[in-house]
C-alpha cells in the first residue's frame, strides 16, 4: 500500500502539466526522478532546485506572481516546516496562490527520525489565513483534490500519507460525509485513520463523520450530527497532532454544550525508530487503542 498516494500525485500531476500550460511543478530532489518525462517535455515548467526547501517556496511565489500556478512538493517537515516564513511572506504575504503537496505523513518514513516526521504540519499551517487543507484518505480522493486544485487559484495543502483506506469515501466537494449514524456521540475520521476508526466503533453507538479536508472545518455537518443527541459528544480522530481541530469543533458549536475528546499524534517524542505501525499503536492510533479511548469517554468502561 505504501507509496500509493504519491504514485497517484506523479501520474495526475504529470497529466496536469500537459493540459495546463499554466501550471508550473517545483522540487526539492524529492520524486524528480518520478517526473523525468514530464521534465524533459515542459523543462521550463518542472523545477528541481536541490535540497533547497526554502527557496522551494520562494520560487514558487515567484512563479505565482508571474501568473503561473505552482505545485511545490516535498516531505512534510521539509515543505511546511523548514520554509514556514517563506511560506507566510512568499505566499500569504504576497497574497498568490499555490498547490503545496507534501508525502510521509506524521510517521511514515519513522526508519529517518525525527527529522522526517512532522506531525505537527496542519496545526502550523491553520495559523495562515485561506488555506484549504485536505487530508486524503485514499489515492482516489488524491486525484480529485489535486485536479480541482490546478485550476483554481488559492493556497491548497495536501497532505500524502503512506496509509490508506479501503475506499475513497470523499470524492465530491470539502463537506464531512456521514459513514454511519448513532446516537451517544459522534467522530469526526480524519483522512487515512477512517478505516481504523470504523474498526474502533463497531459496537458502539455513535455517528461517524468522514473529513478527507479539514479546512474550511464544515461545521454544518457538525452541528447536524449533533442536533439530534441527547449529549454533544465529539471525537477527534486525527493522524497528525492532537487536538490541531479542537477549537474548530468550539467555533462549530459556540450555543451547545459539547465534550470533546482529541485523539491524535501526541506531543511527546517517541525516540526509537520503528515502525510507522508501531508508532500508531504507540500513539493510540490503532483500532484497538483508539476503541478503548472512545469507549471510555463514552462511558462504556468504567
Amino acid at each position: 500500500m505504501a507509496g500509493q498516494m504519491r504514485e497517484r500525485f506523479v501520474e495526475v500531476t504529470t497529466e496536469l502539466l500537459a493540459e495546463h500550460e499554466n501550471l508550473a511543478l517545483v522540487t526539492a530532489d524529492l520524486s524528480a526522478k518520478m517526473f523525468g518525462q514530464a521534465a524533459g517535455k515542459y523543462p521550463e515548467r518542472v523545477i528541481n532546485l536541490g535540497i533547497r526547501e526554502q527557496l522551494l517556496i520562494s520560487v514558487s511565489g515567484g512563479l505565482a506572481l508571474a501568473g503561473l500556478r505552482p505545485i511545490a512538493h516535498s516531505f512534510a517537515p521539509f515543505l511546511i516546516e523548514r520554509p514556514f516564513e517563506q511560506i507566510k511572506l512568499d505566499l500569504n504575504h504576497q497574497d498568490v496562490g499555490a498547490v503545496l503537496v507534501s508525502a510521509g505523513g506524521s510517521y511514515d518514513i519513522a526508519s529517518g527520525g525525527r527529522t522526517h516526521q512532522s506531525p505537527g504540519d496542519v496545526a502550523l499551517l491553520a495559523t495562515l489565513p485561506d488555506w484549504t487543507i485536505h487530508v486524503p484518505g485514499h489515492p482516489d480522493e488524491v486525484e480529485t483534490q489535486l485536479r480541482h486544485a490546478a485550476v483554481a487559484d488559492g493556497l491548497v495543502y495536501i497532505r500524502l500519507s503512506n496509509q490508506v483506506n479501503e475506499s475513497a469515501y470523499q470524492l465530491d466537494g470539502t463537506r464531512f460525509r456521514v459513514l454511519r449514524e448513532g446516537g451517544r456521540g459522534t467522530v469526526i475520521a480524519v483522512g487515512p485513520l477512517a478505516d481504523a476508526v470504523l474498526a474502533a466503533v463497531g459496537p458502539l453507538d455513535v455517528t461517524v463523520l468522514y473529513a478527507a479536508t479539514i479546512r474550511p472545518f464544515d461545521a454544518a455537518a457538525l452541528r447536524a450530527a449533533v442536533a439530534d443527541q441527547a449529549e454533544a459528544n465529539v471525537v477527534l480522530v486525527e493522524p497528525y497532532l492532537a487536538g490541531t481541530s479542537t477549537a474548530e469543533v468550539a467555533r462549530a458549536l459556540p450555543d451547545r454544550a459539547h465534550r470533546t475528546l482529541s485523539l491524535g499524534v501526541g506531543l511527546n517524542e517517541l525516540r526509537h525508530y520503528g515502525t510507522p505501525r508501531q508508532h500508531a499503536i504507540a500513539h493510540g492510533l490503532g483500532a484497538a487503542g483508539l476503541r478503548r479511548s472512545i469507549a471510555k469517554f463514552l462511558g462504556y468502561l468504567a
